[in-house]
């Protein structure tokens, strides 16, 4: 039978240093014990249990919602040994607001630093420094990180163009009920002018393609894959459609909401997410898409396949879809 660990003292944070940990009487040894965790150097951790959640979210806001708390458990882990006056921002803060990023290894804990002081160097940690008005931030759940627009912002030294148009078309995205409801208290994460103020700092990082980047983002995608569509439409020189835009019959009566159209030809392009239909949102999409049809609506559907490995295959279609409309 193994020793019996002493308990650890009441009011313990979930991270703490070493150096405190003594400061409050913990012998060293007890350190070392297999029920604490050590995120980093000089730092340790009381294992928590996941957060309970009692809101109904779809699959993707379920997903999204596990990966900001798994963030914000490493985030705090580091905190103890945060320097003062620093915030996380970057990719790190990007996951907090739900930013989408391109599938790369995120591992880093970026942390921000305001000058002159200096950014920290540890291993997993990649430090910045940015001057007065560089950065805006808030605190999330007692974690400092850089707003919004200001996460967007730290990007542009990060990612091309296409991605900062993805993660700009989710920071202005506004949510909406389809069907001429709209829920009065959403608002969208940060707005344009906020988004064109920083980026336009004397010496950002990236600030060409930020730029660039904005003149592309819009205000109705609801999804990364939806925003590439719309980039692979503009790059071959397609009409700019409408996003977000609910279909009606000619009596007025809610067909449903469709995410690219061209509403004067009776064209919707939809995008279909591998693995997302449940039996039944495949029924609703098999009705939806019939009284599409019957209301004299062509629909081209895509799928990844046909956006990330054969865009080409994607534009013959809409642009046939098109020539069909027209003729």
């Amino acid at each position: 039978m193994g020793r019996r660990r002493s308990a650890l003292p009441g009011g313990m944070p979930e991270a703490f240093t070493i150096a405190d940990a003594r400061n409050r009487g913990i012998r060293p040894g007890r350190l070392d014990g297999d029920d604490l965790i050590r995120p980093h150097h000089g730092v340790r951790a009381i294992p928590c249990a996941p957060p309970v959640h009692e809101e109904v979210l779809t699959e993707r806001e379920r997903y999204w919602r596990d990966v900001r708390d798994r963030h914000l458990q490493r985030m705090r882990h580091y905190l103890p040994v945060l320097p003062a006056a620093g915030y996380f921002c970057g990719p790190t803060a990007a996951f907090i607001w739900g930013i989408p990023l391109p599938p790369r290894e995120w591992s880093d804990l970026h942390i921000g630093v305001p000058r002159p002081q200096r950014s920290p160097r540890r291993p997993g940690v990649a430090g910045h420094q940015h001057s007065a008005g560089y950065v805006r931030t808030r605190l999330v759940e007692g974690v400092p990180v850089t707003d919004p627009a200001s996460t967007w912002a730290t990007l542009g030294g990060l990612l091309g163009v296409d991605d900062l148009v993805v993660a700009a078309d989710h920071v202005l995205h506004i949510p909406r009920m389809p069907g001429r409801f709209r829920r009065l208290d959403e608002t969208a994460l940060a707005t344009r002018p906020e988004l064109e103020l920083l980026a336009d700092r004397k010496g950002r990082p990236g600030a060409p393609r930020l730029r660039q980047a904005l003149e592309l983002a819009r205000t109705g995608s609801a999804s990364p894959p939806e925003t590439r569509v719309r980039l692979l439409m503009h790059d071959a020189g397609l009409p700019e459609p409408v996003l977000d835009h609910d279909v009606y019959d000619d009596r007025g009566r809610f067909l449903g909401c469709s995410e690219l159209a061209y509403p004067e030809l009776r064209v919707a392009i939809e995008y279909e997410g591998d693995g997302h239909l449940t039996p039944a949102q495949l029924r609703r999409d098999v009705d939806k898409y019939q009284s599409y049809a019957e209301a004299g609506w062509m629909t081209v559907r895509l799928t990844s396949e046909h956006v990330f490995r054969r865009p080409g295959e994607a534009i013959r279609r809409i642009r046939h879809a098109l020539r069909t409309a027209r003729s």
